[in-house]
């Protein structure tokens, strides 16, 4: 407290009186102002940088062209191994492997044009005819292939099968009995054919009467030359006279060869047809079988008088003639006498 005016400090019992420090402006320096983090708190360290990777500093159109790119090769890559596999294939169209059976086709034959009539279908092929068969694409133990599996006749070589496991197939089979003893064919029903014309096999090298009316010339195929008879009611099938190469395995005996040359007639005859011999002799330089199909027609019992005749030609294999007519024309039975009789060589 003052004491008056002018007068000297006073003291207060209480405390001491606060003294003021006096500021020379004009020498002193202005202090720095800084701040101060309030005790206790962290000051805050500098953030270092962030790595980036370095797939993420690339754009994205970078990357998607990158992934097209690799997507490409992948494709041709592919592309170039599926040609490579494909090309090397031996099933290409026209480059099938060929087959060797010992055994005739059972398959059923082609029907031919529409106007021929229609065919009956064939009776299936037993096990043991199966069983023979090898696999496609072995090795064949002759030069002559199989009959396709329209039943048309294969041209090729005309080596002999070396065994008789063919023969013992089709002895097998229940609808081909075993070869009687020679015996020769009879006149058969009906009148005799005087027709003096004939036709040519170019292909068997062998030459056939051509049967006059009603007997009419029809497309060859699968054959090499056809004559048949117009179909009649209650035929289950058409009478035909055919000549081509034989369609089966050669053997070393003609007359093993006419054996399954008639098995594989079968084809051409009704649906369970069974073979019932008639004559079984020699021709000039070949073979002749005669025989009756038996089968069943709308369940009734029918049949059809058929032979085979096997001869050599100039052709590559030897040359068959098989001629067929139901009962249903067995007027004309004696055509078949004609037939065979007429075979030549060209």
């Amino acid at each position: 407290m003052l004491d008056g005016l002018g007068g000297t400090q006073g003291t207060r019992e209480t405390g001491s009186t606060p003294t003021y420090a006096t500021a020379d402006a004009e020498t002193s320096d202005l202090p720095k102002i800084t701040a101060e983090s309030p005790r206790g708190t962290p000051q805050a360290q500098p953030v270092p940088a962030i790595k980036r990777s370095r797939i993420g500093d690339l754009p994205m159109r970078v990357i998607y062209r990158a992934l097209a790119v690799g997507a490409a090769l992948l494709l041709v890559a592919v592309a170039a191994v599926v040609g490579f596999v494909t090309s090397g294939t031996p099933d290409q169209p026209g480059e099938e492997r060929a087959g060797q059976i010992a055994a005739p086709s059972a398959a059923p034959p082609s029907p031919g044009p529409a106007s021929t009539g229609p065919v009956s279908p064939e009776p299936s092929a037993p096990a043991s005819a199966s069983a023979s068969s090898s696999a496609p694409g072995s090795p064949s133990p002759s030069g002559s292939a199989s009959p396709s599996a329209s039943g048309s006749p294969s041209p090729s070589g005309s080596t002999p099968a070396p065994d008789r496991s063919a023969v013992v197939t089709a002895l097998a089979d229940p609808r081909v009995p075993e070869l009687p003893r020679d015996k020769r064919l009879g006149k058969l029903t009906g009148a005799a054919d005087r027709s003096k014309r004939r036709l040519t096999d170019r292909r068997s090298g062998v030459s056939l009467v051509r049967l006059g009316k009603p007997w009419k010339v029809f497309g060859a195929s699968p054959f090499s030359t056809r004559q048949v008879l117009p179909k009649v009611k209650g035929a289950a099938h058409r009478a035909m006279l055919v000549s081509c190469p034989v369609p089966i395995l050669v053997q070393r005996e003609t007359k093993d060869t006419a054996l399954l040359a008639a098995r594989w007639t079968l084809n051409h005859h009704p649906k369970g047809g069974k073979i019932s011999w008639t004559a079984s002799q020699p021709i000039k330089d070949g073979w002749l079988l005669a025989y009756r199909v038996k089968y069943r027609n709308k369940g009734k019992a029918r049949s059809s008088m058929a032979a085979v005749a096997v001869t050599e030609g100039s052709g590559d294999k030897p040359a068959m003639l098989f001629v067929t007519i139901p009962d249903a024309q067995k007027k004309h039975w004696r055509d078949i006498n004609t037939a065979v009789s007429s075979l030549r060589l060209k």
